[in-house]
């Protein structure tokens, strides 16, 4: 998005779309496996991209990985020419999956993998070492062998080193300017 500088692209993270857990209690929150597909509303991120398609703006939704719940505020995004779907189980939807026009799997190792994930789950959302390896070896890595894995195979696209690879980016920015020309040009 940064590369993009805001021209003509629109991001929706699949990681903004998780289930609202409110429901449950904040243990029971926090034991929830939020590594299945059936944790995101994925449906309603499919409503979203149709509209945007549609050529109507979205109130994208606003996740809280601390409480595991929905805020009451959302994101507006307007229609764009080209519409990012990021998520480490977009490609393992297929409703997804028939929507998109360059689909990409970033491939990064175990170890990689794992180092963000305590990075980031210590720094930002505020987790002990021990529930992020618990939640590591319980959820984690058995649907990452279960569904991120298998998705691959749906990627027109694969960038080795976990998106470390400039000359693999560098390629998909240049397809996604062509994009952008092509659908300004018609516009």
């Amino acid at each position: 998005m940064d590369a993009l500088d805001g021209q003509g692209a629109s991001l929706l993270e699949h990681d903004a779309y998780y289930r609202d857990l409110g429901n449950l209690s904040l243990e029971d929150r926090s034991e929830f496996n939020f590594d299945h597909p059936s944790a995101l509303e994925t449906e309603l991120l499919v409503k979203h991209i149709d509209a945007l398609l549609g050529g109507f703006a979205i109130e994208k939704p606003v996740y809280d990985f601390k409480t595991h719940r929905r805020t009451a505020h959302t994101v507006t995004v307007r229609p764009t020419p080209v519409i990012i779907v990021e998520g480490i189980l977009c490609l393992a939807e297929p409703d997804l999956v028939h929507r998109m026009d360059i689909k990409l799997f970033v491939d990064a190792d175990d170890d990689v993998r794992l180092m963000r994930r305590i990075q980031r789950d210590m720094h930002e959302r505020g987790r002990s070492l021990e529930s992020i390896l618990t939640q590591y070896e319980k959820t984690v890595r058995p649907m990452h062998i279960e569904f991120v894995q298998p998705s691959r195979r749906h990627a027109d696209v694969i960038i080795p080193r976990g998106g470390h690879n400039d000359i693999a980016v560098q390629m998909v920015l240049s397809r996604i300017h062509t994009i952008l020309h092509e659908r300004s040009d018609s516009l």
